[in-house]
């Protein structure tokens, strides 16, 4: 009798343990509550990404949502309108998701990751309790019909590492605290309604290697606080209202790469650095920049493109420029250039739209030049 008894109280107790084990390993309710609230705020009618997002556990089998596997708190959601995934491949579309998110998002305290990317419909405003989201490392809204402003505290989150809300309604300023996010790597704010100033401080961004911001309605300077980003690579300030001239110190950076700015108001001239330098991508086109293409280019000068159309240019393309090691994509056009075109390389394989309206530029591929 004891031992039939001894057996039903160690039967009960390993039923209590795996109970006990099981509710450990489920995601937290409130967690779950949250994910659900989000959810109602919500409507993808063609892909069913939220047909999994039932029962209690929400860390195992809900698209898009990701667990920590140790303390079973949501880590992350990724919800992406454009993927490869097999739902997708069986819907055979992209994603239209409409409705806001939610700030119920913003009780998932423990968030790493938030990706709810190019669903081309989901609308209002990023919660501005986003910004109290301590381990927020990765916050990717690209591609949807989000408005209103960026939140001003959004340098709160000090983890951040990659910031991209192109492709959007968003309008304001960029807030100045954006410069305490020191950790950020990757900033993507494109193609919005955006206003004001690059802050000044922006330089503060030491491991930012991407600052891409065109399509905007941005104005004043570029603040010379950027050429002092060490890992810069990448710079894209196209399609604004940006004044001023180009910070010469441009050309000194070790691996900036890509410097689009054009379809501005940058006047000035054109710093002799650039043209020998790490730089491959150099597009300056439709600005109102006056004075000579520098004659420093050298073995050095490697440009996949290099655009300096719709300027104010005047004077002879430099002789130096045959020194170029590569240039891909060449386009002088709408200037006052004149004088012969060099010959040889890179001018053997452009056409005459390269060189079209100018003063009075000649030769090979335009007309022979007087005698």
């Amino acid at each position: 009798m004891d031992t039939k008894k001894s057996l039903m109280i160690l039967l009960s107790n390993v039923f209590v343990w795996l109970l006990a084990a099981t509710v450990v390993q489920s995601c937290l309710p409130s967690d779950r509550a949250a994910l659900l609230e989000f959810r109602a705020k919500l409507n993808e009618p063609y892909i069913g990404v939220f047909n999994t997002w039932k029962g209690l556990d929400c860390c195992n089998g809900w698209y898009g949502v990701s667990c920590d596997p140790n303390t079973h708190r949501v880590a992350g959601i990724t919800l992406r309108g454009e993927s490869e995934e097999p739902i997708f491949q069986k819907a055979k579309r992209s994603g239209l998701m409409t409705g806001s998110i939610s700030p119920s998002i913003c009780k998932l305290t423990r968030l790493s990751g938030i990706i709810i990317a190019d669903w081309k419909g989901i609308s209002g405003g990023i919660p501005s309790c986003i910004e109290n989201l301590p381990f927020l490392r990765h916050l990717d809204l690209v591609g949807n019909k989000i408005s209103g402003v960026i939140p001003v505290n959004i340098g709160k989150l000090l983890r951040l590492k990659v910031l991209n809300l192109a492709d959007n309604y968003l309008y304001g300023v960029i807030p100045p605290s954006i410069t305490r996010l020191t950790s950020l790597s990757h900033l993507d704010l494109r193609n919005n309604n955006i206003s004001g100033v690059i802050p000044r401080d922006i330089g503060r961004l030491k491991m930012v290697s991407r600052v891409l911001l065109s399509g905007n309605k941005i104005s004043g300077q570029i603040p010379e606080s950027l050429t002092r980003i060490y890992r810069l690579a990448d710079l894209e300030l196209s399609m604004n209202r940006i004044t001023g001239p180009i910070p010469a110190s441009f050309g000194r950076m070790s691996v900036l790469a890509t410097l689009n700015l054009g379809g501005n108001l940058i006047s000035g001239e054109i710093p002799g650095t650039l043209m020998a330098s790490s730089i491959s991508n150099l597009n300056l086109s439709g600005n109102l920049i006056t004075g000579r293409i520098p004659n420093t280019f050298g073995p050095r000068s490697y440009f996949t493109v290099l655009d300096l159309a719709n300027n104010r240019l005047q004077g002879p393309i430099p002789t130096s420029i045959a020194a170029a090691s590569f240039i891909g994509h060449l386009d002088v056009s709408h200037n006052h250039l004149c004088g012969k075109i060099p010959t040889g390389s890179p001018f053997d394989h452009l056409d005459a739209t390269s060189f079209a309206y100018n003063a009075c530029l000649c030769g090979k591929p335009l007309g022979n030049c007087k005698k």
